[in-house]
C-alpha cells in the first residue's frame, strides 16, 4: 500500500520510521526549545512520565506534530488561536487524513483546554492510550 504524502517526494524513508522532511529537523529541534505555555504544560505536568514514551516537535512527512508515540501510533497535536480560522481548519482536516494514512491516531486539544483544564485533558490521552494499548 502507498503511503500518503502531501505532494512532495523530498522526504526521507526508512524501515523504522514514519517518513519526514528533514529540512524540518532543525526547525523542530528549536521549537522543542521553545514550546508554547501549553506545550510546555502538558509536557512537564504529564507526557514527559507517560507510562509510553513521547516525543515531542517530531518531523512526520512534511509536517511538525506537537507530540508522537510511536507505540501507540498515537499524535497529539496542541492547537492555538490560528487553529480556529477556516483556512487553520481547512488545513487541519489536510494534514489529520495523511497522518491517518499512515495509521496514526490523531487527538487534538486547544491550548485553553490544556491551560484551563489540564485533569480532563491528562484523562482524555490516558483513555485514549488504554484502548490502543490493549488494540496491539
Amino acid at each position: 500500500m502507498a503511503l500518503p504524502t502531501s505532494g512532495n517526494r523530498n522526504l526521507n524513508t526508512t524501515n523504522f520510521h514514519l517518513p519526514y522532511d528533514s529540512r524540518l529537523v532543525d526547525r523542530a529541534k528549536s521549537m522543542r526549545q521553545n514550546p508554547t505555555p501549553a506545550e510546555k504544560k502538558l509536557w512537564r505536568g504529564y507526557l514527559r512520565t507517560f507510562k509510553f514514551r513521547i516525543l515531542r516537535q517530531r518531523p512526520i512527512d512534511h509536517f511538525i506534530v506537537d507530540f508522537y508515540c510511536a507505540a501507540l501510533k498515537l499524535v497529539i497535536e496542541i492547537d492555538g488561536e490560528s487553529h480556529s480560522t477556516d483556512q487553520g481548519k481547512v488545513y487541519d482536516v489536510e494534514r489529520t487524513r495523511i497522518l491517518e494514512g499512515y495509521g496514526l491516531r490523531v487527538v487534538r486539544f486547544r491550548n485553553d483546554e490544556v491551560l484551563n483544564h489540564f485533569e480532563s485533558v491528562c484523562q482524555r490521552i490516558n483513555e485514549i492510550a488504554s484502548t490502543l494499548g490493549s488494540a496491539e
